[in-house]
């Protein structure tokens, strides 16, 4: 357990009575709010935490920061997605506009929310969690029901002039996009300022997207993905990029498909050639994903505009060839790579010596590397020991979906316990462990046909060459149906919803055109 400080377990001994901390709240020294609000959240006390974010004394409101390691209790909290105390915040923060007679000791001006991490597994007492979908809902409804508020009752016209920026990273989708829409629009009359900085859009018309983009103020914007069914083809993101600018961008993930050229005419070349014009000028973009795209022979046209290296890039089952490979391993991004997927590519077949030369120049700051279905087999592994030794900051290694037997496994783990900042390991079951036969990549339905016992036995022993080695700081794992991804986590229903429905349209017009 972490250690906390005497002032932390007083502040604890404070918050654990919700009706005495409230009588006493006016007597506390304005400097002891945010230890209060810590122990508060960590406790869970909901009404704790929204009268002590009502009574905020401060300019500043920093979630980050406040839930961070502090010195009394080293323990970072903002991983908690706690449904009660995040309510409790923004229903908190609400009531601190209207509830006070004087508005001259208010002196709130940021809120910033941005620092609320969305994690798989929860520790919160409640285990109800509020993901990023839903603080995008109840943000939106608070600022449209103090509109009510202040339109219905005689308020204190100093209500009028406090104006609370509140930095958010919106995620939006059909289902709450009315309702965002209304509070952004009004915007300009609401004592709370939704401020976009990072803006997330799933299962959207395209039409929607557009015009939910054009009104978060785009420059500020500081991360933008569009991530399924929003059906953005390349000619869409030419007119997006034409209409609208990203000054700040620094992070772009787009949708699968995207560049889905099989044969590129010269429309399609001109398009792809002005995307890279537009994208020259986000000089503060850093992070790129185009997944699941085809790029064959097209990625330098795309990267070569940038005037600044890319630290993240995720071209997994793009249909990179040699020269798109070679490319990349002699651009000036590649030594500047913190996160690389290049999943769905046959790496050791198409360009082994090129992944090498990436590898051996980004080895000085790659953080994250993820070679899923990229049909690795035994006898790569040696080529992969040997590309992978350089890279001595690697934290996280995914390889799920590739062919590889126990053994090969085994003699991976044993080098993998001698890269020293290690922590996430993400393997696929080993090859023997399905029927003979099988063919990669395996489908979704082949895929939880395999000797689960059998599996359990070699999962065993790949944690015990990490318990020799003294390296029980490794995670390692087989999640089989890929990362977890909160957003997703946190939509499915609607996703899947979509998923049926699309399914459904596309089988009754192949009934009509039979």
């Amino acid at each position: 357990a972490t250690m906390k400080s005497l002032r932390f377990i007083s502040a604890e001994a404070f918050v654990s009575n919700a009706e005495f901390a409230r009588k006493n709240l006016s007597n506390v020294a304005h400097n002891l709010f945010p230890l209060l609000f810590k122990a508060g959240y960590l406790l869970e006390k909901g009404e704790v935490v929204h009268d002590l974010v009502e009574n905020w004394p401060f300019a500043d409101f920093n979630m980050g920061k406040l839930l961070g390691t502090t010195l009394d209790y080293q323990e970072d909290l903002s991983h908690r997605t706690c449904s009660v105390c995040l309510e409790s915040c923004l229903t908190g923060l609400r009531d601190y506009v209207l509830n006070h007679p004087s508005t001259y000791s208010k002196r709130l001006k940021v809120v910033d929310l941005t620092g609320i991490k969305d994690v798989e597994v929860q520790f919160c007492e409640c285990k109800k969690t509020m993901g990023r979908w839903a603080r995008t809902k109840l943000l939106s409804e608070l600022c449209l029901e103090l509109l009510v508020h202040l339109q219905q009752r005689q308020c204190n016209p100093g209500i009028f002039e406090i104006s609370i920026d509140v930095l958010i990273d919106l995620y939006v989708t059909e289902r709450n996009y009315e309702l965002v829409v209304q509070a952004l629009l009004k915007k300009c009359h609401c004592p709370l300022k939704i401020c976009c900085v990072a803006f997330r859009s799933d299962n959207l018309a395209l039409q929607k997207f557009f015009y939910i983009t054009k009104l978060i103020e785009p420059t500020l914007l500081r991360k933008l993905e569009i991530v399924h069914n929003v059906r953005l083809e390349m000619e869409h993101l030419e007119m997006l990029f034409n209409s609208i600018h990203f000054p700040l961008l620094m992070s772009l993930t787009l949708p699968a498909r995207t560049f889905n050229v099989r044969r590129f005419t010269a429309a399609d070349e001109q398009t792809l050639s002005n995307i890279g014009e537009k994208m020259s000028k986000m000089t503060q973009l850093r992070e790129l994903s185009v997944s699941f795209s085809i790029l064959t022979g097209r990625i330098q046209k795309l990267l070569s505009p940038l005037k600044t290296p890319l630290k993240m890039l995720d071209v997994s089952n793009c249909s990179l060839n040699h020269a798109d490979m070679a490319y990349l391993a002699n651009s000036f991004h590649a030594s500047h790579l913190e996160v690389l997927d290049l999943s769905g590519h046959s790496i050791p077949d198409l360009y082994p010596s090129v992944f090498f030369k990436l590898l051996s120049h980004s080895s000085s700051v790659l953080r994250s590397l993820t070679l899923e279905d990229c049909n690795i087999q035994d006898t790569h592994v040696n080529l992969l020991i040997v590309s992978l030794s350089p890279c001595q900051k690697l934290q996280e290694f995914r390889f799920l979906g590739n062919p590889l037997s126990s053994q090969a496994l085994k003699q991976l783990f044993t080098f993998l316990c001698e890269l020293p900042m290690l922590k996430i390991v993400e393997f696929p079951v080993p090859r023997d462990c399905y029927p003979t036969g099988i063919t990669y990549p395996i489908d979704d339905a082949s895929l939880c046909r395999f000797d689960h016992q059998k599996y359990e036995s070699v999962a065993k022993d790949l944690n015990l060459i990490l318990l020799q080695a003294n390296r029980e700081d490794v995670k390692a794992t087989t999640p089989l149906f890929g990362s977890y991804d909160a957003a997703v986590q946190e939509t499915n229903n609607e996703l899947g919803a979509y998923l049926i429905k699309s399914f459904k349209e596309t089988l009754e017009k192949f009934t009509t055109s039979l």
